[in-house]
This record gives C-alpha cells, structure tokens and sequence, in this order.
C-alpha cells in the first residue's frame, strides 16, 4: 500500500492530532464528536491525509484546531495554545486516530462514519498501553460492522443489476464478482483492467469501487 507521506513524519502527524484534540476538548471545551465533525467536513482533514507538509509538521496542533474552529463559522479562538507533557485521553484518541488513518490509507470522512470520536475516547482505558497494531484492528472490527456491504455490492445493486448481469456486460467472471462482494478476495488487488470494466457498467470510477 503506497501511503500519503513516509513514515517519518508519523511522529510529527501523531503528535499534532493528538494536540489539536487535546487543545479542542479540553483547553476550548468542546464536545469531540462535534470538534470531529468540523474536522472532517473542513479541507483541512484533506490536507491532514494527503501529507501536506504544512498540517502533518508545520503548524502545531492547536493552530491547526483553531483553524478548523474559525473555519466552522464559531469565530476566532483567542485562547493560547497549550501543550502538555502529561498526555490526556484525548491527545490519546487524536494521536491513535493519525495513526490508523495513516497505516489504513481510509479517508477521514469514511472513518468518521464508522467511528465517532467519543467512541475512540472510550477505547482508552483498554488501549492506551497496548501495541498501536491491537487498536488498528479494533478499528478495523468497527470499521467493517459499519460498512457490511462492499462498494463493488452497494453500487451494484443501486444500479438495478445482478451479479449475473454485471458479469455479463462486464466480462468478468460471476464468481469473482460473488468473491469480491463476499470480501473473499480483494477487488484493491485484482487486475486494474476488471475494476476498469466494472466501474464502466456501473458508471463509477474505478477508486470508488475500492475498499479503503
């Protein structure tokens, strides 16, 4: 998987969520399922997950979660920015959530659908002493109980067609159109030319058939 910016500026990008949470929740007192939501309709979560250098090392986190305040329509945020050394829960929920956004390549408006981020701050207790890795799964776990159904699935069949029919006009195979929706086998790691196919039966674009 080919990820938005290297590796080495996880620490930096870990580091400035955790403090744009810390700073919203606790320095501005704002409920971070709504801090959250700001965040992810703004363009700023799209620059956080496609590596602008400017978001995920630059500014500081709570620069970066006044920019998303004011850019709310909530007005300018006046309060200094603090940063502490004896990290919160929620520095906790913003540092782990940079990290599966980064490890998973899934855009933040999709991880948000799934996970609220008053449901990361409970994962704390259990979490926040464990490997990185056992909270990706357990967002992985979430993540899938969401979205039940495959793009490839949900698009299918909001375009009127049966697998039979699909396999049909796109000449791919049925059975690998059953695997596909079955999460069987992973459409990211087939042929580019059967996504191309599928996307153009189903009038989509390819990525939009992908499971990231």
């Amino acid at each position: 998987m080919i990820r938005a910016y290297s590796e080495d500026y996880l620490v930096s990008a870990q580091k400035i969520m955790g403090d744009m949470f810390d700073y919203a929740g606790n320095r501005c007192q704002l409920c971070l399922d709504d801090f959250f939501d700001m965040f992810v309709v703004s363009d700023i979560a799209y620059q956080f997950q496609t590596g602008n250098p400017a978001y995920i090392a630059g500014k500081n986190g709570c620069e970066i979660a006044k920019e998303v305040i004011e850019k709310s329509g909530l007005g300018r945020i006046e309060l200094p920015d603090e940063m502490y050394l004896d990290k919160s829960p929620e520095y906790w929920s913003g540092w782990a959530l940079a990290y599966y956004q980064w490890y998973t390549c899934k855009p933040f408006r999709r991880i948000r659908k799934a996970v609220s981020a008053g449901e990361i701050l409970k994962m704390y207790p259990v979490f926040h002493e464990m490997d990185i890795m056992q909270f990706v799964e357990a967002m992985d776990k979430k993540f899938k109980e969401y979205y039940m159904e495959t793009n490839l699935k949900r698009i299918r069949i909001n375009a009127g067609l049966t697998q039979a029919e699909l396999a049909e006009l796109s000449e791919v195979p049925v059975r690998q159109i059953q695997l596909f929706e079955q999460r069987q086998r992973d459409i990211n790691h087939t042929k580019a030319i059967n996504v191309m196919w599928l996307g153009q039966i189903l009038g989509c674009r390819m990525e939009d058939l992908l499971e990231i």
